[in-house]
């Protein structure tokens, strides 16, 4: 039966309950022990029951507990330092006001751009400043379930330290009904799906509405139709996610399957959520009256964003394709965190003509012409069309998400700026972090909040607080330690006792579960996205060892807790998760051993607090980044890893174990054999004798002092605070800025530049270097100065135009120089000829086999860097 009409019913709360409502529907309760407790103490079986879900609790809860709690004081003294914090956290002056802005509120004149007023304190970032950040899921809490793992979780970490800096920031994303999917093992222990259907109201997520009171919708044009979408908030402390929603009338039923699931549907159906994301997400923002200065893509998937934004600038600012694309990748920032082409979205070349070829009309294109924006090779008129090319196409900053992750990126890349030398491909590095207070445990972060004050979560690694960490009894921090072990313990075991109930398993299984895993012993702990790369049994691969270290030594024993999902359709991934649970039956290590069903933020919380060692074995270097072992380190857990990601550049002595030495091997078969056996001789020779050395008192000094420097060393770097800065000073702010020079004006700096590249292009390849004259010979000292002349001949350019440098190095076996450096050579005016001369000296402070080269770069003010433009003339 089909309803006249339909009501949204809210809460009913006692008016002296109302500051609940505040704090329910601001997410800076996921990160604020007070506000949790407070929930929690309110009914603690429906906070569990809820998934803490602290809107349902309040839509649910019976009158009869709400009567009782407005006589209680101590309850509500609780409730009101909560939404005191909440309102001095709102309100207090932020790292962005300090560094972006003076005391008198306008932006220091080094930076560029208009003034700001103080309204910046406000959590709303309508201003003339404001980034806007573009994911395709966000992991924020466990009761929304809009994430599918570890990108999801990094974007919902980001809203969260841009929330506690004061950037003026904006999330941009999808809401999906269904989300990612629940998991669960059948009795032969193999994925299954479930999709449970997400109930947006009784969420901590609202409507925005327009000032008479109806929802606020956006369209995006499809082929044959127009789709609707509303859009729902969450509010993440300062900062607004602002999410799409496909779900309504009058979309039709495929339309409104668009926000339906998390990376489900085909290929037509992955098309039609990224232009929903990009096309959508621009045009909410603009329905939302942001004045947008930065636009972040976290990942390709939101790249159509770029295509929109230029149709924008040429139909409404009335300015030249050229100049709209300048622009816009001007103030555009794409992270990568891709580290193999496989990873990449692709989309057939018709598919993008029929889905968006009226841009190409808009653009003044061709069809080649449009789709060169996604190819690498713009000369392969068959070649697909690469989201990630047109990402970086239209970015003047781009980056991976870890040192080693950035050096693979600009070798995957490199053919965009042919001619460059690898390593000055001009993609970045900045590393991951994870948002501190959101995943250490609550009663670790009071141990912490008392010896080493409140600022530890986002303390940079100089700051003199590290020093107290010796301060931390060791006796205190053990046996909190183990209070968050037996938490986890006892949590695995009654979700796996609900997990097989639910299934339906024998009495005598459900039993056995109840008894799982021991609180007191060596615990390894293994959870992320069973994609095959990451070798999720790699530690099963020598039966009898693993036998030996499970069940061999009953004084020195070794568990495992082991957890993650494969996307539905990785058969590959879906079989590694059967053969751990084959294995677990197979050795009768039901004890030892436990598989953890249906993976999400919970329970990675309760892990990563609750382990002992945190187990990473992906095949170096197909880890981008990879943030769970952040998480355990934070924790004091140490990581025992291959060196990818993030591991590679952490201190892996003093803060864990490294299996390996960072070797890339041709034969994987090999590689895994030889990583199994290190990683058993690690943890038989290394990670248990260490565990179980206990001084008189029963503590293991050793193993803590391991813990403390993980904590001590990990933890004032590898998170969000220090991350999310480093994405605002290298990459907001100058972009941010950017867009206030080239619109300035009526838009007078972008059009000067376009018809600058557009000279460029034209008579770039007309630039001759005539002559190179080296004062010395083939045999000079260390240090000894050589001077170098040039000749050019520029043709219709200038000297304003170009950039000469010499290019300096070492020769390696192939003749190359590697690790050049540039000089950057002085300009002497023209010859009696007309060429334009040019005059540097230089020296080698090294001895061996050295080489010189001479190359030209373009040369413009506006420009973000002299890469740019992807122009380069090299020496002959």
């Amino acid at each position: 039966m089909q309803p006249i009409r339909t009501f949204n019913v809210s809460p009913a709360l006692p008016p002296r309950l109302e500051p609940l409502r505040k704090l329910a529907y601001n997410l800076h309760w996921d990160w604020n022990v007070e506000t949790k407790d407070l929930f929690r103490r309110l009914d603690p079986d429906l906070w569990e029951s809820s998934h803490h879900n602290p809107v349902l609790m309040l839509g649910t809860i019976s009158q009869i507990r709400l009567t009782e709690v407005v006589e209680d004081e101590g309850f509500l003294a609780q409730m009101d330092r909560a939404a005191l914090q909440l309102e001095d956290y709102l309100k207090e002056r932020t790292w962005y006001q300090k560094t972006r802005y003076k005391g008198s509120g306008t932006r220091d004149k080094g930076q560029g751009g208009q003034g700001i007023n103080s309204s910046l304190s406000s959590p709303d970032p309508r201003s003339p400043e404001c980034y806007a950040y573009f994911s395709a899921e966000f992991g924020l809490v466990d009761c929304l379930p809009i994430y599918s793992g570890g990108l999801g979780v990094l974007a919902g970490d980001h809203l969260k330290s841009a929330s506690d800096l004061g950037l003026p920031l904006v999330g941009v994303g999808l809401l999906y009904q269904q989300g990612y999917f629940a998991q669960y093992l059948n009795a032969d222990g193999w994925q299954q799906e479930r999709y449970p259907i997400n109930d947006f109201y009784n969420m901590p997520i609202q409507l925005e509405r327009n000032p008479d009171g109806s929802e606020l919708r956006i369209a995006v044009d499809y082929p044959g139709r127009t789709v609707y979408a509303r859009v729902w908030r969450v509010q993440v402390g300062r900062v607004p996610l602002y999410m799409l929603d496909t779900n309504i009338e009058p979309n039709n039923p495929y339309d409104h399957d668009i926000t339906d699931q998390l990376y489900g549907g085909d290929i037509d159906m992955r098309i039609h959520q990224e232009m929903m994301l990009g096309i959508g997400g621009v045009r909410m923002l603009k329905a939302l009256g942001y004045n947008v200065t930065a636009y972040h893509m976290n990942e390709g998937h939101a790249a159509f964003s770029a295509l929109e934004r230029i149709r924008i600038l040429i139909q409404e600012q009335g300015i030249s394709y050229d100049e709209a694309k300048q622009v816009v990748a001007s103030t555009n920032i794409f992270t990568t965190h891709t580290p193999v082409p496989a990873g990449i979205d692709l989309f057939p070349p018709d598919k993008v003509l029929h889905y968006l070829g009226h841009y190409a009309d808009v653009f003044g294109l061709n069809k080649d012409q449009f789709l060169a924006l996604g190819r690498e090779n713009t000369g392969d008129l068959s070649g697909p069309f690469s989201m990630a090319v047109l990402a970086l196409k239209m970015a003047t900053f781009s980056n991976g998400v870890a040192q080693l992750h950035g050096t693979v990126s600009r070798q995957m890349f490199k053919g965009l700026w042919k001619g460059l030398p690898v390593e000055e491909v001009p993609i970045n590095a900045i590393t991951n972090g994870v948002h501190a207070r959101s995943c250490v445990a609550k009663s670790t972060q009071e141990l912490y909040d008392r010896y080493l004050g409140p600022n530890w979560s986002s303390a940079p690694t100089d700051h003199p607080l590290w020093d107290r960490m010796d301060a931390i009894p060791d006796e205190e921090l053990w046996r909190n330690h183990e209070r968050c072990r037996l938490d986890m313990v006892l949590y695995v075991r009654e979700r796996l006792v609900k997990h097989l109930y639910d299934r339906g398993a024998s009495p005598s299984e459900i039993a056995q579960a109840q008894e799982v895993l021991d609180p007191y012993v060596l615990t390894i702990g293994f959870a992320r996205r069973f994609a095959t790369y990451k070798r999720a049994t790699l530690w099963m691969r020598d039966l009898e060892r693993i036998r030996r270290l499970l069940l061999g030594n009953k004084h020195r024993k070794v568990q495992f807790v082991i957890a993650g999902k494969a996307h539905p359709r990785d058969i590959p991934g879906k079989e590694l998760i059967r053969d751990i649970n084959h294995f677990i039956r197979e050795q009768g290590l039901e004890k030892q051993v436990v598989f953890v069903p249906n993976y999400d933020i919970y329970i990675s919380r309760l892990m990563v607090a609750g382990c002992d060692v945190w187990l990473n074995t992906p095949r170096r270097p197909r880890e981008a980044s990879g943030t769970s072992g952040m998480k355990a380190a934070m924790n004091g857990l140490p990581n025992l890893s291959v060196l990818d990601g993030w591991w590679d550049e952490a201190d892996y002595v003093r803060t864990g174990w490294a299996i390996g030495h960072g070797e890339i091997y041709d034969d994987p078969n090999y590689q895994d054999q030889v990583e199994a056996n290190a990683l058993y001789d690690l943890l038989e020779k290394e990670v248990v004798p260490l565990f179980y050395d206990r001084d008189a008192d029963g503590l293991p000094r050793h193993w803590i002092d391991k813990m403390k420097d993980a904590i001590r060393l990990n933890c004032p770097y590898f998170n969000t605070a220090r991350m999310v800065g480093e994405y605002a000073q290298r990459a907001y702010f100058p972009a941010s800025d950017r867009n206030s020079t080239l619109t300035g004006n009526n838009y007078a700096p972008a059009k000067e530049l376009a018809a600058w590249k557009a000279k460029l292009y034209e008579h770039w390849y007309d630039i001759k270097i005539k002559d190179v004259d080296v004062s010395s010979g083939t045999d000079i000292k260390v240090n000894q100065t050589v001077v170098v002349k040039a000749k050019l001949d520029l043709a219709t350019l200038t000297n304003n135009d170009v950039q000469v440098e010499l290019y300096q190095g070492a020769i390696d076996a192939n003749g190359e120089i590697v690790n050049g450096v540039p000089v950057v050579m002085e300009y002497q005016g023209e010859d009696a000829q007309g060429l334009s001369v040019y005059t540097a000296n230089v020296l080698y402070t090294t001895s061996g086999l050295q080489g010189l080269s001479l190359r030209v770069l373009p040369k413009h003010k506006y420009l973000s860097s002299p890469y740019e433009p992807r122009l380069i003339v090299w020496a002959q």
